[in-house]
C-alpha cells in the first residue's frame, strides 16, 4: 500500500480519536447493547438494532482509523530542509493578485483539510498549483470561475 503523508499534529488527532473510540465509544456501545438485550425480545427492539448499527460503525471507523495511522508517512514541517519551497507541511501565505486580499494555508494530507483553519489537502488545486514553488512566484489555480493568481509571499515550515 502506499504511504500517506500526515503532518505530526494529524497523526496526533488520528491517535486520539482511536483512543476514545476504543476505550470511550466501544464500551458505552457495549453497555447499550447488554441493556437493549435485557428488555427481552429482540425482533422488534429498535433500541437493540440502533446500538448494533452504532457498533458497526464505531468498529469500522476504528478499522478505517488504525488503517490511516499504519499507512501514514507522518511528516514534520519543522524538520523540513525545503530551501524555501512549498512543499507537504508547509504554511505559504498568498496574496490573490486580483484582490489583494491576504491569506495563509498550510499544505496538509486529506484527513487533515480543514478550510476553517486554514488547512488545504494536498490535492487541492490551490496546493497543487503551489507545490514547488517559490516567494515571490505566481501560483495559477484553476478554480470553478476561472483562473485566479496567487502571489506567494512567504513559505515557512512551522
Amino acid at each position: 500500500m502506499n504511504k500517506t503523508p500526515l503532518t505530526v499534529n494529524g497523526a496526533e488527532k488520528l491517535r486520539i480519536e482511536l483512543h476514545r473510540l476504543k476505550t470511550v465509544d466501544r464500551p458505552s456501545v457495549i453497555a447499550a447493547i447488554a441493556e437493549a438485550r435485557s428488555h427481552g425480545d429482540l425482533s422488534e427492539n429498535a433500541e437493540y438494532d440502533a446500538a448494533k448499527e452504532r457498533q458497526g460503525f464505531i468498529e469500522g471507523r476504528i478499522k478505517e482509523v488504525e488503517g490511516k495511522i499504519a499507512n501514514a508517512q507522518i511528516i514534520d514541517p519543522r524538520l523540513l530542509d525545503a530551501d524555501g519551497r512549498c512543499v507537504f507541511g508547509a504554511t505559504v501565505n498568498l496574496e490573490d493578485m486580483e484582490s489583494g486580499q491576504a491569506v495563509t494555508y498550510q499544505i496538509v494530507g486529506e484527513d487533515e483539510a480543514d478550510i476553517k483553519e486554514n488547512k488545504i489537502s494536498i490535492s487541492s488545486p490551490i496546493a497543487r498549483a503551489l507545490i514547488g514553488k517559490y516567494a515571490g512566484d505566481i501560483a495559477e489555480v484553476q478554480a470553478p470561475g476561472g483562473v485566479r493568481e496567487y502571489e506567494i509571499i512567504e513559505v515557512r515550515y512551522i
